[in-house]
């Protein structure tokens, strides 16, 4: 096909596009070539020959921003993507110290009984004023101040109280000297000289036998419940002369009540204050007694007392 053109394709297309393929078979013809179009040529294929070796522009950018992709360092993860990891760690609870006031608030209370409490303390005999502390207190909800001054008693009305060394008989011969005289002169019925009052009627029985040493000829009478009807005692009273008396407060009060007993003619009531049952209770520790004797208290007894016709005394 070259002889057809009539003129050398070299010659005509200069610029024709270089590659291996070309170049290779520019080599093996350039014995063919001479002259100066053989020096053409060449440069001209050798300057093309370096263009297409040169990368361009675009692909050089390119590659850089691979390989500074590929070097580029990773960013660290955000503290939202963050996985949170927890290395778990040893705990040691330490108990506390329980002090002495922590220890005596988780202790339970326990109320003292009156026994316990008189098992380690020494007996106190009772005086008047125990006695003016117990009406002011029984009657301190009830009645108004002018009232409750009306019920002081008069010093002169108490007797001597016992020491805790006195039996009843040595105890009534030094608060009634003259107990003889008076039995002998009593003669009226349906009442007494002398009342005993105590908490049940097994003391008083106890009592009744103690005042052997004491009483002489006098008559006494049980005033209490047990086994002996209202009726009886009442009959009992109107029919004889009676010069001392020993019950309990609640059988006193119902025959003062039914008015088989006059309390006008009585000249000494004695308390049997100091003695203790087997719960070491006295008589007016115990609030049925206690109530009972203030309501006795109140048919008369403070009158006599003011007037100073009857005395009061504290076994």
């Amino acid at each position: 096909m070259a002889d057809d053109l009539g003129d050398e394709w070299w010659e005509s297309q200069p610029a024709a596009a270089g590659s291996p393929g070309v170049l290779a078979a520019n080599a093996n013809s350039s014995d063919a070539l001479c002259g100066p179009s053989k020096t053409w040529i060449w440069t001209e294929l050798n300057q093309r020959a370096s263009s297409l070796q040169k990368p361009s522009g675009d692909e050089e950018g390119r590659d850089t921003e691979m390989m500074q992709q590929d070097t580029a360092p990773v960013p660290e993860p955000s503290q939202e993507t963050k996985q949170v990891t927890v290395t778990p760690m040893e705990c040691f609870l330490t108990q506390a110290k329980e002090t002495k006031e922590e220890t005596r608030k988780t202790k339970k209370w326990k109320k003292k009984k009156i026994s316990e409490i008189l098992a380690k303390s020494e007996p106190k005999p009772g005086t008047p004023g125990d006695l003016q502390q117990l009406i002011k207190d029984h009657y301190s909800g009830s009645r108004s101040v002018i009232e409750l001054e009306e019920l002081n008693l008069p010093d002169s009305c108490f007797l001597k109280a016992n020491d805790l060394t006195h039996s009843l008989s040595s105890y009534l011969k030094e608060i009634c000297p003259k107990w003889v005289k008076l039995r002998k002169t009593h003669s009226e019925k349906k009442s007494v000289l002398m009342l005993i009052m105590c908490s049940s009627a097994v003391r008083a029985l106890e009592l009744i036998r103690s005042l052997t040493a004491f009483k002489g000829d006098a008559k006494v009478m049980k005033l209490f419940a047990k086994h002996i009807k209202v009726r009886e005692q009442v009959k009992f009273l109107e029919n004889r002369v009676i010069h001392l008396g020993v019950g309990t407060p609640g059988r006193i009060k119902e025959l003062v009540k039914q008015d088989g007993l006059n309390l006008n003619p009585l000249k000494f009531l004695v308390f049997d204050w100091n003695w203790r049952d087997q719960k070491l209770r006295r008589m007016m520790d115990i609030p049925e007694i206690r109530k009972e004797v203030f309501e006795l208290l109140d048919m008369g007894v403070f009158s006599l007392c003011k007037s100073e016709s009857l005395k009061l005394g504290l076994f």
